[in-house]
């Protein structure tokens, strides 16, 4: 058994994606072939860069963007590398296991790619979900030698140490800040008080303002725009870049922070990226590795058909449905 044989079941699947089930749909492969592959094998996230180098369109105005995202395990008791942790998708702490990703982006073609990722494991690794990214990035600029402009992230990641070290590279990056993040806009003139209690009068929510962050250094300061995201939603948004001076250009480059947003929706949706039920660490990896290539092969045949993920993957049962529309193969009969 292969990978390409494993990628190719999770890529056709539609409905499972136990061991059994693909045991049962193959006539090659038994149940312990696959959990002995799984065992064996070694997926890491190099192989998705191997993947998806060559079709990244680069861009000096190009984003790279890092977010997290949870693999509901709430029912599981014995699988590895499953701890509890905060899941924006549930709102609430569940048991699971976390994955931190890495998208390209590049803003005129509104395209991405997914580049690198890692799995959330502490207490095998002793590395922060920060330290992760930290390592992302690095690794983005000195060995994937990658074009671009900004880091996009959410407020999880808005830090000291990673801003700094952001700058320290000579990038841009623009977060939110948490509505109790302490930050002086008076010059020094007034005591820190929180992002979300500070003035603003019309010409600072057009083009932002100058504040410090607590924590930082003396005369560091970064440039806040107040971002209405919706009725119910306020940002306080930061950026290193002191000559960006427009709310409506800020805002619409933390658009395509969502963009992740997507490739976690579309991984757990057509993937089976958060079904897998092995129990070993090493074939949580492997899964979560396979479905993390599918995706990449989908993204890089929906580009080619020119319809969507979902599209593209639901369309695998069309041919069948009208087949047995007109020759059911199991008949409805009436008294």
């Amino acid at each position: 058994m292969t990978r390409l044989d494993y990628c190719q079941y999770l890529l056709v699947s539609q409905i499972n994606y136990t061991l059994t089930n693909f045991a049962d749909h193959s006539e090659k492969f038994s149940h312990d072939q696959i959990n002995r592959y799984l065992v064996g094998e070694k997926v890491t996230p190099r192989l998705v860069w191997e993947n998806v180098s060559s079709q990244v369109v680069q861009s000096v105005k190009g984003y790279l963007v890092f977010g997290d995202t949870v693999l509901d395990k709430r029912y599981s008791f014995a699988i590895d590398l499953v701890r509890r942790q905060y899941s924006g998708n549930a709102h609430r702490v569940i048991k699971g296991i976390g994955v931190v990703t890495c998208v390209y982006v590049h803003p005129k073609l509104d395209q991405f790619w997914l580049i690198d990722y890692r799995i959330y494991d502490p207490d095998g690794d002793g590395k922060s979900k920060l330290d992760h990214v930290r390592e992302m990035v690095s690794h983005t600029v000195y060995h994937k030698h990658v074009d671009f402009q900004a880091v996009l992230m959410d407020t999880w990641y808005a830090t000291k140490d990673l801003m700094l070290f952001i700058e320290s590279l000579h990038k841009v990056y623009y977060c939110p800040l948490k509505d109790n993040r302490q930050v002086d806009d008076s010059a020094a003139q007034q005591p820190y008080q929180r992002v979300d209690t500070l003035d603003w009068n019309a010409a600072e929510l057009t083009h932002g303002k100058r504040i410090k962050i607590k924590g930082f250094p003396k005369d560091h300061k970064v440039q806040c725009f107040r971002v209405v995201v919706s009725t119910h939603r306020t940002d306080f948004v930061v950026t290193n870049d002191l000559t960006q001076d427009s709310t409506e250009a800020t805002q619409q480059a933390c658009g395509f922070r969502w963009k992740i947003e997507q490739l976690h929706r579309e991984g757990k949706q057509v993937t089976g990226l958060a079904t897998c039920q092995c129990r070993k660490a090493r074939m949580q990896r492997n899964h979560i590795g396979c479905a993390f290539l599918v995706w990449v092969r989908l993204n890089t045949l929906t580009r080619q058909a020119g319809q969507t993920i979902y599209q593209l993957k639901h369309g695998l049962l069309d041919d069948y449905l009208c087949q047995q529309l007109k020759r059911p193969s199991l008949k409805m009969s009436f008294a």
